[in-house]
């Protein structure tokens, strides 16, 4: 994720990101320039004829689209935010496992759970990226992660044993069963944060709404320079890239914000977080 300042006006708009969207769409732009320029090319200089203004249709098309547009990126940011607010509680319901965890539990019992309760965080980060966390894991006595490396869903599996661990404390009777239900809303926060996640993640926007932008917008931008040609001339080159620029850009914005767990520019620093959390339990742990 890009940390700026939202205030700072002029270095934001004179600033061109690997991931800002007129780099992205850049060469479309061209194309889209150079069609513009034949179709301006042929009426104006080859037929020496300019159609008749017919604009009346595009703007009707132009507000339609903009209704779609505004309906994409709300859904795709609502997608965003509570992906948020999912690792926000994710980090409050670590440290709380922690900090009662701490208080039940005798010493020799903190190193398991301190390095478990990282590694559920660390394991969820890798499966909402596809990738395989078992590198990334850490051991320690009880714990060999090894013993995961054929499992399909680590986090899970990581959940389990917290929750077999603190049962089986219970059953030692080094908790009792009120302090077994204090962290029962921890322990089931993390398989429902971890479901939730993965909502967001596997349910994208519907393919045939998606297509039906695309479509939208293309068709639009493509007829656009029949109509600017009688009024602008050569202008409609510049002005259809830019109507174009304003258009897609909403789009691809959208797109790289609903899926907000990979490695991405405007995605969610899951890294940080799971960093955060890690340090965080440390330190509770050694208090």
């Amino acid at each position: 994720m890009v940390q700026y300042n939202p205030k700072e006006w002029f270095g934001l708009i004179f600033r061109f990101h690997k991931s800002d969207t007129f780099r992205i769409l850049l060469p479309a732009m061209v194309c889209l320039g150079v069609y513009s320029g034949f179709i301006s090319y042929f009426f104006l200089e080859f037929l020496e004829y300019k159609p008749k203004s017919s604009m009346v249709l595009h703007s009707l098309l132009g507000f339609v689209i903009s209704l779609l547009l505004v309906f994409r990126t709300n859904t795709a940011y609502d997608r965003w935010w509570e992906a948020r607010k999912l690792w926000g509680a994710l980090i409050n319901n670590s440290r709380n496992l922690a900090l009662k965890a701490r208080s039940f539990l005798s010493q020799e019992d903190h190193e398991y759970l301190k390095t478990m309760i990282a590694n559920f965080s660390m394991s969820l980060k890798h499966h909402l990226r596809k990738e395989q966390s078992d590198n990334h894991l850490k051991e320690c006595v009880g714990f060999d992660k090894n013993s995961l490396l054929h499992k399909k869903h680590i986090p899970n599996q990581i959940a389990m044993l917290i929750f077999n661990r603190f049962n089986q404390f219970y059953t030692e009777k080094k908790i009792t069963g009120d302090q077994l239900f204090m962290i029962k809303e921890e322990l089931t926060s993390f398989t429902d944060i971890t479901g939730a996640c993965e909502r967001i993640k596997n349910s994208p926007i519907p393919y045939s709404y998606s297509l039906f932008i695309k479509k939208f917008i293309f068709v639009y931008t493509m007829t656009l320079p029949f109509g600017l040609i009688s009024d602008f001339g050569y202008w409609l080159i510049p002005i259809t890239m830019f109507v174009f620029y304003a258009l897609t850009s909403l789009e691809v914005i959208a797109e790289e914000i609903e899926d907000p767990f990979g490695r991405e520019s405007n995605d969610l620093p899951t890294d940080a977080f799971v960093v955060n959390i890690e340090k965080s339990i440390t330190e509770i742990f050694e208090i």
